[in-house]
């Protein structure tokens, strides 16, 4: 009888989960063919940029060009169309990044390790900081650039960058600083090490991984502006590659279409190169802890 018992619930079981590896098999092909078609989608712009940039009489059109060439690449290569505007971009955005990673990193270790009846006001702050519209305080921005003689300046415009980058960035590297156990430090301490000694040498060679995130996310961010180096920098010598783009648009609303997607394959190779370089830390995770003993 118990065996008869026994093998109706395995015989009843086993339908069940056939039909319960079926359903999340039939989810699964639904998702994937959903995700690529959002693939697709996305590719179709990328697509246009790559075929337009080797086609001379390149349109909207995404077609493979019949007498494919390099014409549009030797167009766009001299010091006022496309060499000068790139190097200001690194100079702006390299020079801002830089200034935002060590800004935000002095600003989370404290927030990070202290205690303080300040520090949930500050961090509500830089919450709200981050959801502020960068175009919410260009105007008083800008007056108050003209009043101490920063327009048109480069300094100032990355200064301004990379303060409009810092509450974003302090907000990744304190939760990256987190994670790093205070035992580390207190070791660090005993040895007679100082505070900034601790942070430089200990804390972050430990949040690499953070560190790259928060560099690549901060560039990133500061290499598609357009608004606001359009607004503070005047000179044509100053400008960066992103507004330099209004040069391929002629005044009757032309544009060349070649061109500018030869361009735009030569402006984002910096950022493909950051991503290539700064890549390989962010797949290095965080293993400090294994070395703590209980």
């Amino acid at each position: 009888m118990s065996a008869a018992v026994s093998s109706t619930q395995v015989s009843g079981a086993q339908p069940r989960t056939t039909g319960l590896r079926t359903r999340f098999n039939s989810t699964k092909l639904v998702t994937s063919l959903l995700l690529l078609v959002v693939a697709l989608v996305f590719c179709i712009p990328l697509l246009w940029v790559v075929f337009a940039s080797i086609n001379p009489e390149a349109t909207l059109a995404v077609e493979w060009p019949k007498q494919p060439s390099l014409e549009n690449f030797s167009a766009i290569m001299n010091t006022k169309t496309t060499f000068r505007p790139i190097l200001n971009s690194l100079l702006l955005c390299g020079g801002a990044t830089l200034l935002t990673v060590v800004c935000s990193a002095l600003a989370a270790y404290p927030l990070s390790r202290y205690q303080s009846r300040a520090k949930r006001p500050f961090l509500l702050v830089i919450i709200f900081a981050t959801g502020l519209p960068i175009t919410a305080v260009m105007i008083p921005v800008y007056a108050m650039f003209v009043q101490v003689n920063l327009i048109d300046s480069m300094p100032g415009a990355i200064l301004f960058l990379a303060a409009s980058s810092l509450p974003y960035a302090i907000f990744l590297m304190k939760n990256f600083m987190d994670g790093v156990p205070k035992e580390i430090e207190e070791s660090a301490w005993t040895e007679g090490a100082s505070t900034m000694q601790a942070l430089r040498f200990v804390v972050l060679p430990l949040t690499r991984p953070g560190t790259a995130v928060v560099t690549i996310f901060t560039f990133v961010g500061m290499w598609g502006n357009f608004f606001v180096p359009f607004m503070l920098l005047l000179s044509p010598d100053n400008l960066p590659a992103s507004v330099s783009l209004y040069t391929f648009s002629s005044q009757y609303g032309q544009v060349a279409y070649g061109q500018l997607a030869a361009f735009s394959l030569v402006y984002s190779a910096p950022v493909v190169l950051l991503y290539l370089v700064m890549g390989r830390r962010l797949g290095v995770g965080f293993t400090a802890a294994g070395g703590l003993k209980g």
